[in-house]
């Protein structure tokens, strides 16, 4: 309710303009028409230097022009406060949902702390405490890493550790990590297909990657997740298609999926946590390796299919990849303390 009475008055400002600029137009031709009319009848009666009909005529189109560009222009205007009005609800929901992601942890480790302190514990409880509170404060850690990666991510000032990797035995054992990560069994977690290549990843990097993904799956299934990963090497490009059986996505939604804050609010849609970031977290990793990702979901309760497209290194994107390993050897050559040949 409060964000259609948030776009009611610009919507309306909008509308109001363009019968303004309409009406001005058409009395604009009116008087263009009238002029004519009056010159059919009274013409011949009127000295002809006082007369100029191609000055009318400039006139007129010279009005249109100016009405219609500034149309356009208001147009724009709109448009941009209308994406801007966007993006300020979105940085807002994101607000209320990094509150909320701080304060719960947080709330549980006071309230654990204040129990130890007012009374006695067993040590049993104690124990159990401690792991709870250690588990919270690690949740908060990653939580507060993440915005800050992401954060560097945009501003160019993440590095990654590019290095060459045999594609296939790579993303099984970063997929089987996080599968143990997240308590997944080999039944919840089938991997299959071969990608006999190499390519060019961070590992961390592609780790961060496939939790996200894996997490998502885990919080869109109404039930335990099940999820499928397979390989293939397809014209000179690692295509790994990451595939859940969860609640699935609608058409409308798949576009938006991937941008910063958003998230997708349906009445179907479990209560889950989230702050809107990972996704587009998902998406910056795998264009900062030269790939592309897309989603696909035949709707509401048909599962959701993540496609990631890496160029194989070396026939695909050969300039790019070389550059960012050349960007990692430099690096390491810097901490190392090594001068580059001048």
């Amino acid at each position: 309710m409060k964000k259609q009475r948030s776009l009611f008055y610009p919507i309306f400002i909008f509308v109001l303009a363009q019968v303004a600029w309409i009406v001005i137009v058409l009395l604009w031709i009116f008087r263009y028409v009238a002029s004519n009319i009056i010159y059919n009848h009274v013409g011949e009666r009127i000295t002809p230097q006082l007369v100029s009909k191609s000055a009318n005529v400039l006139e007129l189109v010279g009005g249109l022009v100016l009405m219609v560009t500034a149309s356009v222009g208001l147009l724009l205007i709109f448009r941009n406060l209308t994406d801007q009005m966007k993006i300020t609800g979105m940085y807002d929901n994101f607000i209320a949902n990094i509150t909320h992601e701080l304060k719960s942890p947080l709330s549980s480790i006071q309230l654990y702390l204040e129990t130890l302190k007012s009374r006695q514990v067993p040590p049993a409880k104690q124990t159990e405490f401690l792991n709870r509170m250690l588990k919270d404060a690690d949740r908060l850690k990653n939580l507060i890493n993440s915005i800050l990666e992401i954060s560097g991510l945009e501003q160019k000032k993440i590095v990654f550790n590019y290095e060459i990797v045999a594609a296939g035995p790579t993303f099984r054992k970063l997929l089987q990590d996080t599968a143990g990560q997240f308590n997944l069994s080999s039944q919840e977690v089938i991997i299959s297909g071969d990608a006999p290549c190499s390519c060019v990843i961070d590992r961390n990097a592609m780790r961060t990657v496939l939790d996200n993904l894996v997490d998502n799956a885990i919080k869109y299934s109404e039930g335990p997740p099940q999820i499928e990963m397979k390989f293939a090497n397809k014209a000179g490009h690692l295509v790994l298609e990451f595939r859940d059986h969860g609640i699935g996505i609608a058409k409308k939604d798949q576009k938006q999926v991937f941008q910063k804050f958003h998230r997708i609010y349906r009445p179907d849609i479990p209560n889950v946590k989230g702050t809107g970031l990972g996704l587009y977290w998902v998406k910056e990793i795998i264009k900062m390796h030269g790939g592309k990702i897309h989603v696909h979901s035949e709707g509401a309760g048909q599962g959701t299919a993540f496609t990631i497209d890496l160029p194989v290194y070396p026939t695909a994107k050969t300039r790019y990849i070389n550059n960012l390993l050349k960007l990692t050897q430099k690096r390491k050559k810097i901490e190392r303390g090594e001068n580059e040949p001048e």
